[in-house]
């Protein structure tokens, strides 16, 4: 049993950590960012090597390494873009009015350079990882990929509970482009893929014949997976996800206190107006 339970252990407690890491210094002061970034970008160096290093390594320690490695990887995507250095064309609010085709576009150029570097991530990791028989890594990296793109769009669609304590108050603008609606028809999708594939991986890993390497590695994806769908549920039920990260999260957030979404962008009362318009018309 401890074959599956340590792994499952090391995925929640190192994806636990590293979120509220990630939010912990995206929320600190501007002038910061610079050097949290520089750091960042040092911790992506090594992290690179260490999949191209893992990737002939299929013990169970190499899927460990593997796995580390992706979501680090991961984490400089998402600390560039919730900083402001990789984001996208667009760092306005949602204009008022726009629908649809028109809504869309203009949410997708708040972060097309930053699914450009996402992208570009996943190409090197998979050149990293090519003919290795530990693969671990790009699996993460793609899990990680996919179930983010999956919650974006769905918090475009509209949910229940937006979260946007998560966003800093430079980019409090994105919160113009999220809808809060009781469902939308994403979501079962979504929730029901996932679900799938968590139970798909549980089960290779629990398949004879599997080996360390693959138990650990498996296991830990597994797990990966239904926190992605944990998250999911987030986004519906009433659950207080914020307060998995109180420690890392400013108190203006934790008590709710935050800026409508827009104002944080401009200062100005024809940014908050404007956002509050979109919000509005949302719902």
């Amino acid at each position: 049993m401890a074959a599956y339970a340590l792994p499952a252990l090391y995925a929640v407690l190192l994806w636990w950590f590293s979120t509220g890491l990630i939010l912990l210094l995206d929320h600190r002061p501007r002038a910061t960012h610079a050097v949290s970034m520089a750091a960042g970008t040092a911790v992506l160096g090594l992290s690179l090597w260490a999949i191209g290093a893992s990737a002939g390594d299929a013990s169970e320690a190499g899927a460990y390494t593997a796995f580390t490695a992706a979501l680090l990887v991961w984490g400089w995507q998402e600390m560039s873009y919730y900083m402001g250095f990789v984001s996208g064309p667009r760092a306005l609010g949602c204009p008022p009015g726009a629908r649809g085709l028109a809504r869309f576009r203009a949410a997708a150029a708040t972060s097309l350079w930053h699914e450009a570097a996402i992208v570009a991530g996943a190409l090197a990791i998979l050149a990293l990882t090519w003919g290795g028989p530990n693969r671990f890594a790009l699996w993460t990296y793609l899990i990680l990929w996919g179930m983010n793109l999956s919650a974006r769009l769905n918090l475009f669609l509209g949910v229940r509970n937006l979260n946007a304590e998560f966003l800093p108050e430079h980019l409090a603008y994105l919160g113009s482009y999220l809808r809060t609606r009781p469902m939308n028809p994403l979501f079962p999708v979504s929730v029901a893929a996932a679900g799938l594939i968590t139970l798909a991986l549980a089960l290779a890993a629990l398949g004879d014949g599997a080996t360390a390497h693959e138990v650990a590695g498996l296991s830990i994806l597994a797990t990966l997976m239904a926190l992605a769908t944990l998250e999911h549920g987030f986004l519906m039920l009433p659950l207080p996800s914020a307060a998995l990260w109180q420690w890392s999260l400013p108190k203006v957030a934790r008590t709710g206190a935050i800026a409508p979404p827009g104002a944080a962008a401009c200062g100005e009362a024809t940014c908050v107006r404007e956002a509050r318009l979109a919000e509005a018309e949302s719902r």
